[in-house]
């Protein structure tokens, strides 16, 4: 048997609210996406762009934390082939053209039940549920940062940074991330968690055999607060309903919430050295509260026991999947 290894992806562009999907017409009648064959030296996904470019000159924006396997088998020249493809998903802009190439004699820009129908390969059709729902998802997602990036123009006499710090991660992770509030590190670099916070969280997620880049990980308030103080109420109340509004988004089966701000906020709840662990949901959620990672960075007992907090979530998340 041998091996044979591809790239490529689900290509779109938005006309209105709903998406086209860029579909390739072969010379012997069948319908495809832009992939080819992974080099030597090649990552996956570079390979998927040398593709995309070189058979429809596009240079897609690749949604970010999003990719998925599929293989099926062939004969060839008497020889079984393992086929493996690794596909992402690419966004285009409407003004973005298309230049076909040799290899293929047409191409469509096609909606989501036309180009199923265009599309004959089983392994596509398999995955093209999910990548139609994770287009959606990034959709509402890129409006509602866009939007709750504007706050601060919005609100007078606002004392947080006026730089938002969006969530980052899969937008259909089973687990969702809370802490309190980026710090200067997540500031600077606009992302979540990047300072020693992150770090500690990153390894704890690693020990359980949760990778970062398969949660979602963002903070109840995604502005920086001025020398690390803790956010105001107010502060919260006005950044609350975008939160909420992300986990609708991204369904996911456990939001952990880090700290106390995250369990007083969300639950109501102080205290977290006498509810970490408890599990509770509420209006349809599921929540599990632990430590915040800079507590467990001062002391020992506080890691043990938020790293058993974790263990316990890794367990849950085995059982569901049993």
């Amino acid at each position: 048997m041998r091996f044979d290894f591809s790239a490529g992806a689900f290509v779109y562009r938005m006309r209105g609210s709903s998406p086209e999907f860029l579909v390739l017409f072969k010379s012997n009648g069948e319908s495809d996406l832009p992939k080819g064959h992974i080099e030597k030296g090649e990552s996956s996904e570079v390979a998927a762009r040398r593709e995309i470019r070189e058979e429809t000159g596009l240079e897609p924006e690749f949604l970010p934390f999003f990719s998925v396997k599929t293989e099926y088998f062939f004969r060839e020249k008497g020889e079984t082939v393992h086929k493996e493809v690794r596909n992402f998903i690419g966004k285009v802009s409407m003004s973005q053209r298309v230049r076909i190439s040799y290899e293929h004699k047409g191409y469509g820009w096609l909606g989501y039940d036309d180009a199923a129908r265009a599309l004959g390969y089983k392994d596509l059709l398999r995955i093209f549920p999910s990548v139609f729902k994770y287009i959606n998802r990034y959709e509402r997602m890129s409006a509602l940062n866009r939007e709750y990036a504007r706050l601060p123009e919005k609100n007078r006499g606002w004392g947080l940074s006026r730089r938002h710090v969006r969530g980052e991660g899969r937008l259909d992770a089973e687990i969702m991330i809370l802490g309190q509030a980026p710090g200067r590190n997540e500031d600077k670099l606009l992302r979540p968690f990047v300072g020693r916070s992150g770090k500690l969280l990153e390894r704890i997620l690693k020990d359980v055999k949760i990778k970062r880049q398969g949660v979602y990980i963002t903070s109840v308030v995604q502005f920086f607060p001025p020398e690390n103080r803790m956010p105001s109420r107010k502060e919260i109340e006005v950044c609350e309903p975008f939160l909420f509004r992300q986990i609708g988004i991204i369904k996911p089966e456990y939001v952990v919430l880090l700290g106390n701000l995250a369990t007083g906020s969300i639950l109501g709840m102080g205290e977290v050295e006498k509810n970490h662990g408890k599990i509770i949901t509420r209006n349809g959620v599921t929540y599990m509260i632990t430590f915040h990672p800079a507590a467990a960075l001062r002391s020992t007992g506080t890691l043990r026991l938020m790293e058993k907090d974790f263990e316990k979530l890794r367990k849950l998340l085995s059982h569901k999947k049993s």
